[in-house]
């Protein structure tokens, strides 16, 4: 900066200004600098992961390898409007689950995933990034859906050639790579050498990455946390003499003893991992009920490299398992309904046989909180209110109240509606007047013409 005395006087006053300029535009940038590294250190990325049994969502389309009862427009009555309950039923779930990545087992296609993410940003919750494994063409398959950028798919593959691929994603979370390796292993109509072949290729995938990297294994592996004591009772599954896949081959168990947190943490190298049923009271560990007896088939397991102060970490005591209300009836898991006992047609009432599970992580480095847990230890979690009807509406039978129960739908709405029935097709709502082409997207989940439901 020159001398003022250096200045001709007839350009000291440009030259101020000038200056004054310079140091606004210098404070200006020392303030927004100062801002964001505030905010960088202060707000840290936290976000939740769950793990779904969805119970057999397919699509109404038939390429031959579907369950016969969910062959569409058969006598089991897999419909278009039946379909949309279940589809609709299960969004409401994730809804109000809140999680930021689902894990997803039982899907049947993409097309099936791709229907369930468009009923969900019906409701208001968007899933931008969706992978489903499909290189075997099993009849059901895992998938994610996921609010953080997916960097690479890639699928396990065990060595049965009849079990389902493990499906293995490497998220984004603000420039940290976080894996989840989505499982379903196979069920225990088979005995537990099975689910061994499972775990090997599992094992083999986690021994090939680096120490300390941030991943978790999670989805329905269809065994206990503690299945090395559960399988001793039954000699049909036990026939591997005591060893199990989710504790032997996959390290979570130390000699004889679960691994907890310290030895999780304090072990040399990535042997052993841990899982997060063991943060909750004995009396919650299950999410699945078969006959009266309470099991875990659903397991989030996490890595050492979540206990650290890089990367992603652990929220500790954060696992949870989502009990809302409306998954049960009369003490029960309210799981999808079909007449006869299950074997018959299906009635486009119930959820799931199993009830999700979560987590929750950070950008922040991991910290240790008591034991007391984040969730209070009870059996039942009342249902948020949520903006939609829990069930579908008939449109062409059900009164003004519960057509006002829709977001968007008033008495004047609602009396139009009414008034021009019988509808053939949901879409026929555009002819109502008030309801344009952006009305007619919002509301067409909501609905179902009766006389197509059974």
């Amino acid at each position: 900066m020159l001398p003022t005395d250096l200045i001709p006087k007839h350009h000291h006053k440009l030259y101020m200004n000038y200056v004054m300029f310079k140091c606004r535009i210098t404070i200006i940038v020392l303030t927004v600098f100062t801002f964001l590294c505030f905010v960088s250190s202060v707000e840290a990325k936290s976000f939740k992961v769950a793990s779904y049994n969805v119970e057999n969502l397919f699509d109404l389309h038939t390429n031959g390898t579907e369950y016969p009862e969910y062959i569409p427009y058969t006598g089991y009555g897999w419909t278009r409007n039946i379909a949309a309950v279940k589809f609709t039923h299960i969004a409401r779930v994730i809804k109000d689950l809140g999680s930021d990545v689902v894990a997803l087992q039982e899907i049947e296609s993409q097309r099936a995933l791709m229907t369930l993410q468009k009923r969900l940003k019906a409701f208001g919750v968007n899933y931008p990034y969706v992978k489903i494994a499909d290189f075997r063409d099993t009849v059901i398959k895992c998938a994610v859906l996921s609010k953080f950028p997916i960097l690479m798919k890639e699928e396990i593959l065990p060595d049965n050639s009849a079990a389902r691929s493990i499906l293995k994603v490497t998220l984004d979370i603000d420039g940290y790579q976080f894996i989840v390796f989505i499982n379903h292993w196979k069920s225990k109509r088979g005995p537990e050498s099975m689910r061994i072949d499972d775990a090997k290729a599992l094992r083999k995938e986690i021994d090939k990455l680096q120490e300390n990297v941030d991943f978790i294994l999670i989805g329905d592996f269809n065994s206990n946390y503690n299945e090395y004591q559960t399988i001793r009772n039954s000699d049909r599954l036990n026939d591997t003499r005591g060893i199990t896949g989710i504790n032997h081959i996959l390290k979570t168990i130390k000699g004889t003893d679960l691994v907890n947190e310290k030895i999780l943490t304090k072990q040399p190298k990535d042997d052993y991992l841990y899982n997060l049923w063991l943060e909750v009271s004995n009396s919650r560990r299950w999410s699945y009920n078969f006959f009266g007896k309470k099991e875990t088939p659903d397991n989030i397991i996490v890595s050492k490299g979540l206990y650290d102060n890089k990367g992603i970490s652990y929220i500790d005591n954060s696992f949870n398992k989502f009990q809302a209300d409306y998954l049960f009836k009369e003490n029960a898991v309210y799981r999808w309904q079909r007449a006869r006992s299950g074997k018959g047609r299906h009635l486009g009432e119930g959820y799931s046989d199993h009830l999700p599970i979560s987590a929750c992580f950070s950008t922040e480095p991991f910290q240790f909180k008591t034991n007391d847990g984040v969730f209070d230890d009870v059996d039942t979690v009342k249902s948020e209110k949520v903006e939609y009807s829990p069930c579908l509406l008939d449109l062409n039978n059900d009164n003004r109240e519960k057509l006002m129960t829709v977001k968007g739908i008033g008495p004047v709405l609602s009396a139009r509606i009414i008034g021009g029935r019988p509808y053939k097709e949901v879409d026929e709502l555009i002819r109502v007047k008030g309801i344009g082409p952006k009305r007619l997207e919002k509301f067409r989940p909501y609905f179902y013409i009766g006389t197509d439901n059974p």
